[in-house]
């Protein structure tokens, strides 16, 4: 299912010419040696993936590729920079706190970096902009994934009867019938370390998009709209009526609380099935084939985005990304970050599952499945785009974000405190 050999050896076939001929700067044909230093979040499978991308990389320079992974990354990465040791290059999930280095003159300019000409020819004008700081470039989207997608498991639905929503007022029909069933509709899980709370993030951000459109979701993440108003408040609500709902959730509060957000499914999949939906980007199907090497896509899981709330913004699509930086301008850093944005290093990754490349040089017949291969097509055709709400937000606002959605699961009753604690830390973020 995944046809990782073949992968790395169309990257290395085309790598052949890469440091000759791709992205700018200089290069050379021979092994340059030495190494660099990367710091990202991803761990387990998602590290996996990372390092058999940059293999090829490895195997034709000659440079080490120290890799450091951790998911307080933020904290890591800033208590670094602070201290005047940063890695030489850092993934993150995310522009905003990227964006907050660049500004301080944190990050170098990738302008002179990568030919500019050659990104603008792969990747769509909103993927480059996204991490431009007075029209410089500092950062380049290698990763992406699609959100608000709903997963379940055909194969119960079936059995039970159940019908794909096609609409918001169905999706919530179906999960009152299973409810009445006796059965939890949904499994959700927070737990993620250091930024334990971002899956329910999500379920915010698709409300936000899907009920007051793009206009009012942007001004949100900018700063402009208050976490009080009533746009926000009516997200957190609505999904308060999942989440805090015993009946409506596995588990009840306490499970979801507890459960790492990369576990959270697997009641999906027991027979019988302990819930019948989940809530979750793209990416989670490579967690899914981790935990269960025996599950199929379409066969075993398959999913249904997000349905319309208001008509008016349908086709709106979330989106977000892993992107790379460079704090320290050495050769091999340069080579690096000359590789990663290539179609050939992000066809590795895509084709071990889990990631949508942002480079549209990337074909969709390198995805190794129909699932796959359907979020790309979705990615990359969707009517309304918006980026990831709180990886756009400045990091204190995105952390007291995080810490908001497991407040709200542990005391429902105290929602008008915790978005008034968001508006302060608001004030507080974008002065």
């Amino acid at each position: 299912m995944r046809n990782r050999r073949s992968g790395q050896a169309l990257a290395l076939l085309a790598f052949s010419a890469l440091l000759v001929t791709a992205c700018g700067g200089s290069s050379s044909s021979g092994k340059i040696g030495g190494t660099v230093k990367v710091l990202a979040s991803w761990g387990g499978s998602e590290q996996a993936s990372f390092l058999a991308m940059v293999k090829p990389f490895e195997d034709k320079t000659g440079v080490k590729v120290q890799y450091e992974g951790t998911r307080d990354l933020n904290a890591v990465l800033t208590t670094r920079v602070q201290a005047g040791n940063p890695p030489d290059l850092a993934g993150l999930p995310g522009p905003g706190q990227m964006i907050s280095f660049a500004k301080a003159g944190k990050l170098t300019a990738l302008d002179t970096v990568i030919d500019q000409g050659t990104m603008k020819a792969q990747y769509g004008d909103s993927w480059l902009k996204l991490v431009q700081v007075n029209g410089k470039q500092y950062g380049i989207f290698i990763k992406a994934a699609l959100k608000g997608l709903i997963w379940y498991d055909p194969k119960f639905f079936q059995a039970k009867g159940y019908a794909v929503p096609k609409t918001y007022d169905a999706l919530n029909t179906l999960a009152n019938k299973i409810k009445s069933s006796g059965t939890t509709p949904w499994c959700i899980g927070l737990e993620s370390s250091a930024t334990s709370g971002w899956p329910g993030t999500d379920w915010i951000e698709d409300f936000v998009l899907r009920q007051s459109g793009p206009a009012k979701y942007e001004d949100w993440f900018n700063g402009k709209l208050k976490w009080s108003s009533p746009e926000i408040k009516k997200a957190f609500q609505s999904w308060g009526s999942v989440v805090n709902d015993p009946k409506m959730v596995y588990g009840g509060a306490n499970t979801v609380l507890s459960t790492n957000f990369g576990d959270a499914a697997t009641p999906l999949f027991l027979s019988p099935p302990k819930c019948y939906l989940h809530h979750q980007a793209s990416f989670i199907t490579d967690f899914f084939v981790k935990a269960n090497p025996a599950l199929k896509p379409v066969d075993d899981f398959n999913f249904f985005p997000f349905p319309d709330i208001n008509t008016q913004f349908t086709g709106a699509q979330e989106v977000a990304g892993d992107l790379f930086g460079m704090f320290k301008d050495t050769p091999q850093a340069r080579q690096l970050m000359q590789y990663l944005t290539t179609p050939e290093a992000q066809t590795i990754w895509v084709q071990r599952g889990g990631s949508i490349s942002p480079n549209k040089q990337v074909s969709t017949d390198k995805y190794p499945d129909a699932i796959s291969k359907q979020t790309a097509t979705i990615l990359t055709s969707a009517k309304i785009t918006e980026f990831d709400a709180g990886d756009l937000m400045p990091d204190a606002m995105s952390t007291a974000y995080n810490k908001a959605m497991l407040d709200y699961v542990t005391d429902p009753g105290k929602l008008d405190s915790i978005l008034a604690t968001l508006d302060a830390a608001q004030a507080a973020a974008y002065k």
